[in-house]
């Protein structure tokens, strides 16, 4: 049994959802760099040489990437071998998230009541958390701030089996043409396949927690991945939905075994700012 501190669980969220908001991950200035490269547009080009001004700009002065900061979502993955110490883990993770919009100045987006008096927490609390227990005694933090102009195109369709591989592919790019300019591409697209209702939206959303330059370990997935890529970048949205080669940056697959009688399908798409983390401790 290996004891962990929920205070060094508070200190670690807290100092990523700071930082989130200021800096790009490496990973996606370099796949910026490189969709740069292979653009054609004029327009396009100019636009993605604007989006890595913003991003310098909100580097040197520490000042938000977007206006949009997100709603926050914690994916924790505990070790069976962990023994948590001190305060309630939950209201550490709360905690963290509170004081981290507060402090950086993040804009805070959350209402309390999502249909009737949709009053403002002012302290973008409660975050989204989900809690997985795997082998080991280690705590893996997965934390994405996700904006909602993108999150608001997502989508979700309980398909038959015989939709098959090509209906898929058709369900994910009617979604990006629906979502168009609304999601700030080029955007970064989780689908989730397979399971049930509410598990193939969360697998939609971890598909996004997964790194920018990694592929499924399946090999067909991982076909997938790159196929639908290719097609979403034929659809000529562009960068700001103003045309050109760059409407997405990676398409990431999650999947999960499913009923005989059925095929769910989840959409989850995120701009281009992939404001995500990763802390194993």
């Amino acid at each position: 049994m290996r004891n962990i501190n929920t205070e060094e669980i508070y200190r670690v969220t807290k100092e990523a959802f700071k930082e989130m908001a200021f800096h790009y991950l490496s990973a996606v200035s370099l796949t910026l760099e490189k969709a740069k490269a292979e653009e054609t547009s004029g327009r396009a080009i100019s636009i993605l040489n604007h989006l890595e001004e913003n991003a310098n700009i909100a580097q040197e002065k520490e000042i938000p990437i977007c206006q949009d900061t997100g709603m926050a979502f914690v994916n924790l993955k505990i070790g069976q071998e962990v023994h948590f110490q001190g305060n309630y883990l939950e209201d550490c993770i709360q905690l963290a998230v509170r004081e981290a919009y507060e402090e950086a100045y993040l804009r805070k987006s959350v209402v309390s009541d999502p249909l009737f008096e949709r009053k403002n927490t002012m302290d973008n609390t409660p975050a989204i958390i989900h809690y997985q227990i795997v082998a080991g005694d280690k705590v893996e933090i997965e934390l994405c701030s996700k904006g909602f102009g993108s999150e608001n195109t997502s989508r979700i369709k309980m398909c038959t089996p015989a939709t098959g591989v090509n209906g898929i592919k058709e369900f994910v790019l009617e979604t990006v043409r629906l979502a168009g300019p609304n999601a700030c591409p080029p955007m970064v697209i989780g689908v989730g396949i397979g399971g049930s209702f509410e598990h193939v939206a969360y697998l939609a959303k971890k598909a996004l927690l997964r790194p920018i330059d990694s592929y499924n370990s399946h090999q067909q997935y991982k076909q997938l991945e790159i196929e639908l890529l290719e097609e979403i970048n034929c659809l000529n949205i562009g960068p700001m939905g103003l045309g050109g080669k760059t409407t997405a940056l990676k398409v990431n697959i999650e999947w999960f075994p499913t009923h005989i009688a059925s095929l769910p399908v989840a959409v989850n798409i995120n701009c281009h700012v992939q404001r995500q983390k990763r802390i194993v401790l």
